[in-house]
C-alpha cells in the first residue's frame, strides 16, 4: 500500500490539497474554489484522492490556511500552522539559504523575510486588490487577453508605460487613458505588471530587507511578465518552485511528517470522512459582556467541535466523553 503525508490549505479563495511521500516528492496536487463551502470542497477533494488513488495509507495530516481550525477538526490533522510558517517551511525546503519569501495569490499577498532558516520578520496585504493577482486577472479581462498569456505579452513589450498601480480602481482608468493613447497591448501588459511589483514593494515590502535567495510562490508565480519585473526592479534573479501554487499545503505535509515522527501516530479520520454529513451553525453566548460568537460542528448529529469562545466555556465541553446532545 502506498504511503503519503497531506498537505490541506484551505483558503477564502481556494483549497489546495497535496499527498507527498517521505522524499518530500510530490505525487498529487489539487486546486479547488472554496465557494464559501470548505467543508464541501474538502470532502469533495479528499473524495477524489480516494477515487484516484484507491486504497492508501495516509501517514500524517497538516492543514494551513484561513480555514485551518474547521479543515483540522474535519479531517483529524496531526498540525495546524499559520500561512506564514507553511509557506516558510515550503521555500526552506526549495532553497535552504532562502532570505526572501515573495508570495502573490489571488486575493491576497505575503513578504517572509528569513535570516538563517528562521523566520524575522513578515507582512500581509489582504486589503488592497492592486498587488495580488485578482488585479492583473481583471485588466486580462479589459485587454482581452487570456490571463495564462499575460506574461509571454509582456515580455515581448520594447517599450515600458508606467501605469499609477497605488489602487486597482485608479490603474484600471489610467490604463484604459494609455489604449486610448494608441500604446500596444505588450506595453500596456507590461506597465501593468510593473505597477503590480510596485505595489507590492511600496506596500508589503515597504521597510523590508529583501535580500537574496528570493523565492516567488503562488498563484501569479506562473506569470512570467511579473517575476521579470521583480527581477528589473531588485536586480536578483526569482527562483520559482515546482509547485509554486500549492507550497502552503506543502509546507504542513512536511511539518506533519515531523509532528507524526515524534508522538508516534497519526489522527487522520482517514479518506472515507467524504461520506460524513457535517453540519456547521454559529450562535451567540451571552455568558458575559465578551458575547462570544460559538461555532459548532456536528457529525452525524453529534457535536464534533465548538470554538470562538474566549473562556473555553463551549469548546471545553468536547473534551467530555459524552458529546451527544441531550
Amino acid at each position: 500500500m502506498d504511503k503519503y503525508y497531506m498537505g490541506i490549505d484551505v483558503g477564502s479563495v481556494s483549497t489546495n490539497i497535496i499527498l507527498m511521500d517521505q522524499n518530500n516528492k510530490i505525487h498529487y496536487k489539487k486546486y479547488m474554489r472554496t465557494q464559501g463551502k470548505p467543508i464541501e470542497v474538502l470532502k469533495e477533494g479528499i473524495g477524489e484522492i480516494e477515487l484516484e488513488f484507491g486504497e492508501i495509507e495516509v501517514l500524517g495530516v497538516g492543514v494551513t490556511g484561513s480555514g485551518r481550525y474547521l479543515a483540522s477538526i474535519i479531517v483529524g490533522a496531526d498540525i495546524v500552522k499559520n500561512e506564514i510558517t507553511a509557506h516558510a517551511v515550503a521555500g526552506l525546503n526549495f532553497i535552504p539559504e532562502v532570505r526572501t519569501i515573495i508570495e502573490i495569490g489571488g486575493q491576497d499577498s505575503k513578504i517572509i523575510i528569513l535570516r538563517d532558516k528562521i523566520v524575522v520578520d513578515f507582512a500581509m496585504n489582504t486589503v488592497c486588490a492592486a498587488g495580488t493577482g485578482s488585479f492583473l486577472d481583471r485588466q486580462a479581462i479589459r485587454l482581452g487577453i487570456d490571463i495564462s498569456d499575460f506574461g509571454s505579452l509582456a515580455l515581448q513589450s520594447k517599450n515600458s508605460v508606467r501605469i499609477a498601480g497605488r489602487c486597482a480602481v485608479f490603474a484600471e482608468s489610467d490604463m484604459i487613458h494609455k489604449q486610448q493613447l494608441g500604446h500596444s497591448q505588450s506595453d500596456i501588459a507590461k506597465g501593468l505588471c510593473e505597477a503590480l511589483v510596485r505595489n507590492y514593494l511600496n506596500n508589503v515590502g515597504k521597510g523590508k530587507e529583501i535580500l537574496a535567495p528570493i523565492v516567488f510562490q503562488g498563484g501569479v508565480a506562473a506569470n512570467i511578465g511579473i517575476k521579470k519585473a521583480f527581477e528589473d526592479t531588485l536586480g536578483e534573479e526569482i527562483y520559482i518552485p515546482a509547485n509554486y501554487d500549492v507550497m502552503g499545503a506543502v509546507g504542513v505535509a512536511i511539518l506533519a511528517r515531523e509532528e507524526v515522527k515524534k508522538k508516534g501516530f497519526t489522527s487522520f479520520k482517514g479518506t472515507s470522512i467524504h461520506n460524513i454529513d457535517y453540519n456547521v451553525n454559529g450562535f451567540e453566548c451571552d455568558g458575559c459582556s465578551n458575547i462570544c460568537e460559538v461555532v459548532e460542528i456536528r457529525e452525524d448529529g453529534r457535536v464534533l467541535a465548538r470554538y470562538g469562545d474566549k473562556c473555553g466555556k463551549w469548546s471545553n465541553l468536547i473534551n467530555k466523553k459524552d458529546t451527544k446532545l441531550a
